[in-house]
């Protein structure tokens, strides 16, 4: 646990974000599976992002950590070509409000926590669109995906499922964060 910047926690941070990436990753692929399982991305996200966040947080209580988490997602977005201003804007608000609230909290046990929750929804703009743009999502799952895959999702999407996800997303990350601590911190 180390509250500055030096090679040692760089390098770790490195491999967390690292990490990080390939999660996001990983729930993306599931979210490709079943449109079901791209509709519960949040809950996914918290089950896979939290562990390595909360980590992450605790081991460097030095500021930028989020900023650094939300930089690889940015340049995933990049890479994979989605780095358009409605996925791109939402990490950058997501990490400012994550160090916002690890500075606020003083890079302490709580700020950690909230932070950790926050940055399991890094990638809101990215599946946030079943619900805010409907249109597009439909399209681009015409497009991208297989035949029905489109109208299932569609059909399981209606907008009380967002409210839905979004506390399971938020319990699960809460639980993981829990979990982690328990077995990785004192």
């Amino acid at each position: 646990m180390n509250n500055k910047w030096n090679k040692k926690n760089a390098i770790w941070m490195v491999v967390y974000a690292v990490i990080y990436a390939v999660f996001t990753v990983l729930v993306c692929v599931l979210g490709a599976i079943h449109p079901v399982m791209f509709v519960c991305y949040q809950i996914t996200a918290g089950i896979l992002l939290s562990g390595v966040t909360f980590y992450a947080f605790r081991r460097i209580q030095a500021p930028g950590c989020a900023a650094i988490f939300s930089l690889m997602i940015i340049l995933l977005f990049v890479i994979i070509g989605d780095a358009v201003p409605w996925h791109v804007i939402p990490v950058v608000v997501i990490g400012v409000l994550a160090e916002a609230g690890r500075f606020l909290c003083k890079y302490k046990w709580n700020g950690d926590v909230i932070s950790t929750v926050i940055m399991s929804f890094s990638t809101f703009g990215y599946y946030g669109q079943i619900w805010f743009n409907r249109t597009y999502t439909y399209e681009c799952a015409v497009e991208e995906m297989p035949e029905g895959y489109a109208d299932t999702l569609m059909a399981v999407s209606p907008f009380w499922s967002l409210i839905a996800v979004l506390i399971a997303g938020v319990a699960l990350s809460v639980a993981i964060t829990a979990v982690t601590a328990k077995i990785f911190t004192n």
